[in-house]
């Protein structure tokens, strides 16, 4: 499995011949754009989209990107329906606790403590997102979310191997939350951070969050760097 940080919360999985965006901001996207890279080549062979919510700055470029590549969406049902209305044809309408399958994973819904609307549309649970691949590896992305009694639920259940963060403070958990939620509920082999130093209001690195989980294997790719599990 190849996971590439494009950014904020978007992140490229590629997995047998699938790949999958989960949260495309990719297009006005301060740490994207930032990083001088190259829309068209992150949206290469895209073959699904997964959301964890109806935030922008998660919804990204979903409809632009499903449309021009016929990827397939996965979201939960007022979303999907949200994004069917601006074009998107492949919908997987989902909500929390449900899994649908793809040819080379499994992809999973689960909760998480947020919230979700664009311009004063609700559009459903906020969620996390599990991918169970059929080559071995499960990854699970919080998406938006504060630290919960449930995530332990979430490691019986999936027992994921990489975990991706949120540690950017102020609309996630912050750096000492995310690292309690990791220690106490999970066994990652690996760890990525996400969701930090895209606006001044987050934190403007991972080093915080880096120094709470001492002694764990934390990668933190430059923007637009991947790590192969």
């Amino acid at each position: 499995m190849k996971i590439t940080w494009l950014g904020h919360s978007a992140f490229r999985i590629e997995t047998g011949s699938s790949i999958i965006l989960i949260d495309p901001y990719l297009k006005g996207n301060p740490a994207f754009e930032g990083a001088g890279l190259d829309w068209e080549a992150a949206t290469q062979g895209v073959t699904h989209v997964a959301l964890s919510h109806g935030h922008d700055d998660h919804i990204g470029d979903s409809a632009e990107i499903c449309k021009r590549t016929g990827a397939t969406l996965f979201a939960t049902y007022e979303l999907a329906m949200h994004l069917g209305g601006k074009g998107v044809e492949a919908l997987e309408p989902m909500n929390t606790g449900g899994t649908v399958g793809a040819r080379d994973f499994d992809l999973s819904l689960t909760n998480a403590l947020h919230s979700s609307s664009s311009e004063g549309v609700y559009l459903g649970n906020p969620c996390g997102v599990v991918l169970r691949c059929k080559e071995g590896k499960t990854l699970y992305h919080m998406g938006d979310t504060e630290i919960f009694g449930g995530m332990s639920h979430i490691q019986e259940l999936y027992q994921p191997d990489i975990g991706i963060v949120p540690i950017g403070d102020r609309f996630t958990m912050g750096a000492r939350s995310a690292a309690l939620a990791c220690k106490t509920y999970f066994k990652f082999a690996t760890i990525l951070p996400c969701h930090y130093a895209t606006f001044p209001m987050l934190d403007q690195s991972a080093d915080k969050f880096v120094g709470e989980m001492s002694g764990h294997n934390v990668q933190v790719p430059a923007v637009g760097g991947s790590v192969e599990v």
